[in-house]
């Protein structure tokens, strides 16, 4: 770690707040492979890529085998998920040779629960989300100090002012594909001959499950198809619970 021990047992949150800030000026300008290589080499056993296998997922997916293919790369199935989704998971993972995905499903208990039917999307897309990404996650990264996300500024208003390093819920999450627009994913991606996800042709820029992903109209946000016709705009592995709380372990 940056900061020492001492201090992070003093004030744990000050003292990743502090170590997040120094890590995100230190590489700042840096290229996405030379910050996703330090996060490796900085949390060395302790870290994993977060991959939904979507459309830009091959970008991050690539840099992370040209370093480590056995790296853990945390997949959540949703259980409702495209299953044009899935092909295009095992497409990158036999493409690339990697070796360490780690898939995680929502708690059979949980779903029991919340979601029997397996409708609750269709009265509280908040509380499916819950149910199915945003706890699965957080049982996913309890091994983990750090994780490594696709999020970028450019995507939707709630992303415009990422920092390189965050602190979410007592990690450091790495944001390497922060400064990256849609042009230069593309031209990464054919430059490194890396397949593209099969719905990005039928005009879904953003996939996320099926039931709340929708086509985008020319001229519209990326996101814009997620939760149609909602003022949501992040399934809340990024933002917390629902309710605001923070998700122990996450």
């Amino acid at each position: 770690m940056v900061l020492d021990a001492i201090s992070l047992a003093i004030d744990p949150d000050q003292g990743l707040a502090a170590e997040a800030r120094l890590l995100s000026v230190r590489h700042e300008g840096e290229a996405a492979e030379a910050i996703v290589a330090a996060a490796l080499d900085l949390y060395d056993g302790k870290i994993a890529l977060v991959s939904s296998f979507g459309a830009d997922s091959a970008v991050l997916l690539a840099m992370v085998a040209d370093i480590d293919r056995s790296l853990p790369v945390i997949f959540l199935d949703t259980g409702k998920l495209f299953p044009a989704t899935i092909a295009y998971r095992d497409t990158l993972v036999s493409a690339l040779g990697l070796t360490g995905i780690i898939t995680h499903s929502p708690d059979t208990d949980d779903l029991a629960a919340a979601d029997p039917a397996g409708a609750l999307w269709m009265t509280d897309t908040d509380a499916c989300c819950d149910t199915r990404k945003v706890k699965p996650l957080a049982a996913a990264l309890r091994p983990f100090a750090a994780w490594i996300s696709g999020r970028k500024r450019y995507q939707a208003e709630t992303r415009a002012n990422l920092p390189l390093f965050e602190v979410a819920s007592g990690r450091i999450k790495v944001n390497p594909l922060l400064g990256w627009d849609r042009a230069r994913i593309e031209a990464y991606r054919e430059a490194r001959h890396l397949p593209p996800h099969p719905l990005v042709a039928e005009g879904y820029p953003s996939i996320g499950c099926l039931p709340c992903t929708d086509k985008v109209r020319p001229g519209e946000d990326e996101r814009a198809g997620r939760w149609r016709g909602k003022p949501k705009t992040e399934c809340g592995i990024h933002l917390g619970s629902p309710s605001g709380a923070v998700i122990p372990g996450i």
